[in-house]
Parts: C-alpha cells; sequence; structure tokens
C-alpha cells in the first residue's frame, strides 16, 4: 500500500483548518486515513503548526510521500533537513548544531520579512497621508463650483418666467395683426348673386328646354 502524508480538511465553511495524516493515497482527500500527524491552521497569523516528528519520521522511512504543502511544512520546521542531516551519517551533536544554525537563519529571515511588511505599511500611511490634502482640495474646489452654479440656475429660471408671457403676447398680436386673405372674384360673384338673378337663370333654362321639344 502507498501511504502518502497529506491535508485533511476540518473545520467550517470558510473558516478551515487542517490535519495532517498519514493515509492510502487512493482515499478521497477527506476519507479515510491511518494516522493523525499533526494539524496546520492557516487562519492564524503566524500559521500555527503542529507536527509529531517522531511519527512523521516513521513514516518517511517507510517510504511514505508528502503531498506538496505538507513538504512546505516539514521543510519550514527543519524535519526534512534532520532526516537529510541523519542521512549523511552525522552524530548528534553535529546534527544539533547544523539545526540551530537553521533556526538562526530562519529567526533572521522572519526579521527581515516583518521589517520590510513594516516598511510597507509606513509607505502606504504616508502616500495616504499626502494624498488626503489632494483630495481635500478637490472636494473642496467641487463645492465651490456647486455653489457657483447653483445661483445661476435660480437666476435663469425667473428670467424664463418673466420671458415668457411676452412671447405670448407677441404671437397673439401676430395672429390678430395677420391679413385676411383676398377671396377670387369669380367666387366673390358667386357669392354677391341676387335671388331674383338665380330665378331669371331658372326661367331662361326652362324656355331653352321647351324650344328644344317643339323642334
Amino acid at each position: 500500500m502507498a501511504v502518502r502524508l497529506r491535508l485533511r480538511r476540518m473545520g467550517r465553511k470558510k473558516r478551515p483548518f487542517y490535519r495532517i495524516v498519514a493515509a492510502d493515497q487512493r482515499s478521497p482527500r477527506d476519507g479515510r486515513f491511518i494516522e493523525t500527524l499533526g494539524y496546520y491552521n492557516p487562519l492564524d497569523k503566524p500559521h500555527t503548526v503542529e507536527i509529531d516528528e517522531e511519527r512523521v519520521m516513521y513514516w518517511l522511512s517507510q517510504g511514505a510521500q508528502p503531498s506538496t504543502t505538507v513538504n512546505s511544512l516539514l521543510r519550514r520546521q527543519g524535519i526534512l533537513l534532520k532526516r537529510e542531516l541523519q542521512k549523511q551519517g552525522l552524530d548528534q551533536a553535529k546534527i544539533e548544531e547544523e539545526l540551530k544554525k537553521w533556526e538562526l537563519l530562519q529567526l533572521e529571515r522572519q526579521k527581515r520579512r516583518e521589517a520590510k511588511e513594516a516598511q510597507a505599511k509606513a509607505e502606504k500611511k504616508k502616500k495616504k497621508e499626502e494624498d488626503q490634502p489632494e483630495e481635500e482640495a478637490a472636494a473642496e474646489a467641487e463645492v465651490k463650483t456647486e455653489e457657483a452654479v447653483a445661483p445661476a440656475e435660480k437666476a435663469e429660471q425667473p428670467a424664463e418666467a418673466e420671458a415668457q408671457p411676452e412671447v405670448e403676447a407677441a404671437e397673439e398680436k401676430a395672429e390678430t395683426e395677420a391679413p385676411v386673405e383676398e377671396k377670387p372674384a369669380a367666387e366673390e360673384q358667386k357669392e354677391e348673386a341676387t335671388p331674383a338673378e338665380a330665378s331669371e337663370q331658372t326661367d331662361e333654362k326652362a324656355e331653352q328646354e321647351d324650344s328644344e321639344k317643339d323642334k
């Protein structure tokens, strides 16, 4: 059976922590496992890691293969370095000496990392303080612009209200003074025909019809 050292997810949704387990590599990630070797909490700052070094060494000696994440955790804890020194056949005193040197290097690295983070925070804070006056000036200029535009808009509204009656009066005056369209002469004559003329025309038409019948 091929054994793999890997993480087993625990915890609730969006609040995970992991157990480091030895399991058959054919088992699913959160399925059955052989033994618990420690745990890893990524939500803590710095991350919390607890590993049973003796049992991890046993499984590594039996040919167990760590996953990528577990391999990284073992390297950070110095377990892989210790195993490598043991493979080289060094005595216990020499191994402890090398491990102390490694721990000092880790402490220096951690200090450099913390100093770098502190510097980044200081620069960010300084930049924010420098940008703040510019933002305040921009906000003040915007307020002044709004204050300048508001009176102009208010002044335009009464002017439009005063001009409206004048425009309406001018339109009414133009309608009243517009020239009356002249009717054609033929229409005027037709309208001016009296009832007597209409009667004469009817009589003449009747006489013509009678003369045609006599013929």
